[in-house]
């Protein structure tokens, strides 16, 4: 996927954000991408996933899961917490990794993926909410949840066989290409329609350069210890991908989930000074994977 089509998309919503259609173009994007979009990306990819991907599927959603309790222990903060663990593997993470390992890492991306989807557009739930839920109305609000929806559905048609009978039909890989672009645009779009209201200082760079040192350090424990712990040669060949996903910047959609959830943006001064970081250490990760490693 280009790297033009999110920054027309972040300039179309920093510029529109000017216009009185803007709200309500907000809320339109925030609630196709909670309930279509990205529950469509969900299903395909659980339908066709390659051999290995589960066990990346897997991980991602582990170290999702393990980033944001420790976040959430050293910061205090679940919105903070979130923007720690739930990465932006779409638009960025994906074509930066095909740049740095190759397109023959192209489904091991979408595995991580799909991992990370899973746990971020679930987990938002409980982390953008203003007030502490119960237990009971996390899994409630949980079960309920379109991501949720779509990932029992694709359970279900997987058990029917459905994958058989469209694997190739050209109408489903339109449709694909076409949920993958808008997914892009309209998250894109939301996020620079906060952050044509947000302001970015010093003071927040420094604070998620923190997170990405948490960050990085959890990565490096769990993936030292998954490469020592386990004989897997997939987990051996795919280590310093999997390393990589901890590098990458909160993801774009957890202001337009945030704008879905509970009608806020907090999340986008995070997302801006955590791109910044983010983009600075892939650099850094880059030059020393390609001259040192390869």
């Amino acid at each position: 996927m280009s790297i033009g089509l999110p920054i027309f998309a972040f300039v179309f919503g920093w510029l529109i954000q000017n216009f009185s259609i803007a709200p309500h173009l907000k809320k339109f994007f925030s609630i196709v991408l909670a309930r279509c979009f990205i529950p469509f990306i969900i299903i395909y990819n659980m339908l066709f996933y390659q051999s290995g991907s589960l066990l990346l599927i897997l991980f991602s959603l582990a170290t999702s899961i393990i980033v944001y309790m420790v976040c959430t222990f050293i910061f205090k903060d679940r919105l903070v917490a979130l923007c720690a663990s739930y990465s932006n593997i779409g638009w960025l993470g994906f074509p930066l990794a095909l740049l740095i390992f190759g397109h023959s890492m192209s489904a091991a991306m979408i595995a991580l993926y799909v991992g990370s989807s899973i746990f971020g557009n679930i987990w938002a739930i409980q982390a953008v909410s203003d007030v502490k839920p119960t237990w009971s109305d996390i899994l409630k609000k949980v079960m309920q949840a379109p991501p949720m929806i779509a990932l029992c559905l694709a359970l279900i048609l997987r058990l029917l066989s459905v994958q058989n009978i469209l694997h190739d039909q050209w109408w489903l890989l339109d449709l694909y290409a076409f949920a993958k672009f808008a997914m892009v645009f309209a998250g894109m779009a939301v996020l620079g329609m906060w952050l044509s209201q947000t302001k970015v200082v010093m003071r927040d760079l420094k604070y998620s350069a923190r997170i990405m040192l948490v960050k990085l350090a959890v990565g490096a424990v769990l993936c030292g210890l998954l490469y020592v712990l386990t004989s897997n040669i997939f987990i051996h060949t795919h280590i310093a991908l999997l390393y990589f996903l901890f590098f990458l910047p909160p993801a774009a959609n957890i202001v337009a989930l945030e704008t879905h959830y509970s009608g806020t943006g907090k999340s986008a001064q995070y997302i801006a000074a955590g791109t910044v970081v983010s983009i600075c250490t892939i650099a850094l990760f880059a030059l020393i994977y390609l001259v040192f490693i390869v």
